[in-house]
């Protein structure tokens, strides 16, 4: 008899029905009725949204939705090929112009997804004889792109400019040499120190390549992201971003001032072998991202008070954080027990609040998380209903708390 092919998945099936049985499933939750950018319906209960990447509360903006509803009268409901075949339209050329813009670049190239962005330029840039270096909390993105290249892989440890340098120090020289890193990282939403990384990448003649994929659109004076808040614009090489958080819908590009950039689109597989985006997606990513360049201060700065205000309250209530502060709209609570876990986020979703469950692999250091994310459209009562929801849970489950609230 031939080997199971299903038989590496052993270890994942274990887990997988280990999940207790009394438990709903944390990741096939439905979305019944989408109600708002922060409210759905799930298993039939009106539930406040408190773990989408939803952060800037663009998924229901009219001139988006217009702009969508236009395209589909223009141009049909697909391209039905890649972007170097028939999938370019205007749209798509409109978009990248309005994102080198935005960014203050000269180019920019558009994907189909995030993920296939980061996929994309990492493959194409680093080739045989090359290095990436990685910090070793890397997005999957990234990961997959460092499996799929040519390239030598070097991880570096989460955040540390120490260990970056004595890495850099042990590689050759004059060999091609791409550092990779997030600027907030999406499981803990902490905040990357990259005036540290990006000097000492530059000093050892690296090219920088950022994802600023949960950045964008809150982060700087014009919501560029992080390069942009700790003045790197020029440091920087490439900066990879997605549609799918604060633009509120789906796609990824990449911005840079290389002077070869474009040739990258008969280079980079994942470009050139994809369907492009629909026109109503393109569309809606446009006047999306006029939105947040022309009016989107107000709305970075609901974002930073309810950010700090769900970390503020869930803090005093006695629940470990994974920072100390509200360094990004990710709040990330950490359950230490596994089943616990699973429990508490079940206890959470009856009660009428949805987050995100993170476990271990895909989360740092083995740990369990309740993986908050908060959006500009929040109110400050949905706020203080998703603290008291945990507190709620938390007496429920005799969770041992710090100084719980009475």
């Amino acid at each position: 008899m031939s080997k199971d092919l299903f038989e590496k998945y052993q270890s994942i099936i274990d887990e997988y029905n280990a999940f207790p049985a009394d438990v709903p499933n944390p990741f096939n939750v439905t979305m019944e009725e989408v109600i708002s950018e922060t409210e759905a319906v799930i298993n039939g209960k009106r539930t406040i949204l408190a773990g989408t990447n939803n952060y800037m509360g663009m998924t229901f903006n009219e001139d988006a939705i217009a702009a969508a509803h236009k395209a589909l009268d223009d141009f049909g409901t697909g391209t039905t090929g890649s972007r170097v075949l028939n999938g370019t339209y205007s749209g798509h050329r409109a978009l990248e112009a309005m994102l080198a813009d935005f960014y203050g670049n000269d180019h920019a190239m558009v994907f189909s997804t995030g993920y296939q962005a980061n996929l994309g330029m990492i493959t194409a840039l680093a080739g045989r004889g090359d290095y990436v270096i990685i910090d070793a909390d890397s997005h999957a993105s990234i990961y997959d792109a460092c499996n799929m290249g040519q390239a030598d892989i070097v991880r570096f440890r989460h955040n540390s400019p120490e260990d970056l340098e004595k890495r850099l120090k042990r590689l050759p020289a004059d060999a091609g040499k791409l550092v990779v890193v997030e600027s907030i990282y999406s499981m803990l939403g902490d905040i990357a120190p990259l005036k540290e990384l990006v000097e000492i990448s530059k000093r050892y003649d690296c090219t920088v390549l950022v994802d600023e994929a949960h950045s964008m659109g809150f982060f700087g004076e014009g919501g560029r992201g992080v390069v942009q808040d700790m003045g790197l614009e020029d440091d920087v090489d490439f900066i990879v971003g997605t549609f799918s958080k604060s633009v509120g819908t789906v796609g990824g590009f990449c911005v840079s001032n290389h002077p070869n950039f474009d040739i990258l689109r008969v280079a980079s597989r994942p470009y050139m072998f994809t369907a492009s985006l629909p026109p109503a997606v393109v569309a809606s990513a446009c006047a999306s991202i006029k939105v947040l360049k022309d009016s989107g201060s107000n709305r970075r700065g609901a974002l930073w008070d309810n950010a700090n205000q769900l970390h503020t309250g869930l803090k005093d209530a006695g629940f470990k954080l994974a920072t100390t502060s509200a360094e990004s709209p990710i709040i990330a609570v950490i359950i230490d027990d596994e089943d616990m876990a699973a429990r508490f986020w079940s206890a959470l979703l009856m009660n009428g609040v949805y987050v995100n469950m993170a476990r271990p692999p895909a989360t740092p250091l083995g740990i369990n998380l309740m993986r908050c994310s908060v959006c500009a459209m929040h109110t400050s009562e949905q706020i203080n209903q998703m603290v008291a929801t945990f507190i709620a849970v938390a007496k429920e489950l005799d969770l041992p708390l710090g100084d719980i609230a009475a």
